[in-house]
């Protein structure tokens, strides 16, 4: 039986991101209350590519400089291993659009190359589908990748499109996989027309995950006729589209990628299994007296040459 994400998450999810003081520091005196603090542990995937575009993989722990909020953070954590196990969660738009000009089977083709050929045994994989105002569970992450194929077999186009929802609760089912090295791939033609958050309060939610989302705009439409012919979807453009798709990945250390060739999509794949190989996880601990407010965080290295992506903050 598949699991479901009901998409009521969305508002749990926003609240559970901020963490509370226990009740009874009510009941203390205002100036204790004043040197209350949160410590949180916060770990941040970080990957590095010099001036050229290529990765870099020899940087060390005292090559990292971490600011958070403008203040330099000592590093408490640094993890930095080629052989390390990916969990990776694919999130999957299944919605009607994508039944149109082969978007989904080319899709799927690639994912199954994926799961076949370039994860390793002790990679995991998960996927999670979205239509018609829900993300459903189609497989859970496992080494085994059979279950995920099956579910991929599978999976049909259907309904209509809620991209900001499964943008705001698929981070958080990603972080329960079990190896440190995370990451959400996101397959979309970008079209819009179901949600109940809009594309910012989905953007406030994971950014505060520490999963990058590496997002796959494929066959986005280019005629505004095509994209009004879908409800709720007249002010979207193509461009509005990209834009979006863009900040969901930026904001996360992701990255997006724009294809229309089944050839370029197999490639990207690659490429994105790649990056996580070569990924930095670094961590640090944030002293907090104010624990709803959102934090910036900024990482770099002594080379200005160095392209540095990571989340953006919590």
């Amino acid at each position: 039986m598949k699991h479901k994400v009901l998409m009521m998450f969305i508002l749990v999810s926003l609240a559970a991101l901020w963490p509370t003081r226990a009740s009874f520091a009510q009941e203390k005196t205002q100036d204790q209350a004043a040197h209350e603090y949160v410590v949180r542990a916060i770990t941040i995937a970080v990957t590095v590519q010099d001036g050229k575009g290529r990765l870099v993989n020899n940087l060390v722990e005292k090559d990292f400089i971490v600011y958070e909020n403008n203040k330099k953070k000592p590093l408490t954590y640094f993890m930095h291993d080629f052989g390390a196990p990916l969990s990776l969660t694919v999130l999957l738009d299944v919605s009607g659009s994508m039944a149109l000009d082969g978007k989904l089977a080319e899709c799927k083709a690639a994912l199954r190359n994926l799961a076949t050929r370039l994860l390793r045994p002790r990679d995991e994989i998960a996927l999670l589908i979205f239509a018609d105002g829900q993300v459903e569970v189609a497989a859970k992450h496992a080494t085994d990748k059979s279950e995920f194929l099956r579910a991929l077999d599978k999976t049909e186009a259907y309904g209509q499109t809620a991209l900001n929802d499964a943008v705001a609760v698929s981070p958080e089912f990603a972080t329960r996989a079990r190896n440190e090295k995370r990451a959400l791939l996101l397959l979309t033609d970008g079209i819009e027309n179901d949600s109940q958050a809009t594309p910012e309060q989905a953007l406030e939610i994971a950014r505060r995950v520490d999963v990058p989302i590496y997002t796959i705009g494929y066959k986005i439409p280019r005629s505004e006729q095509l994209l009004k012919s879908h409800k709720r979807s007249a002010s979207q453009t193509a461009a509005g589209i990209i834009a979006i798709l863009d900040r969901f990945s930026q904001a996360t250390g992701g990255k997006a990628y724009f294809l229309n060739e089944p050839s370029d999509l197999a490639s990207v794949v690659r490429e994105i299994k790649n990056e996580q190989s070569h990924q930095y996880i670094i961590g640090y601990t944030s002293y907090q007296d104010t624990v709803d407010v959102y934090r910036w965080i900024r990482v770099t290295t002594p080379n200005y040459k160095h392209k540095v992506r990571t989340r953006q903050g919590y």
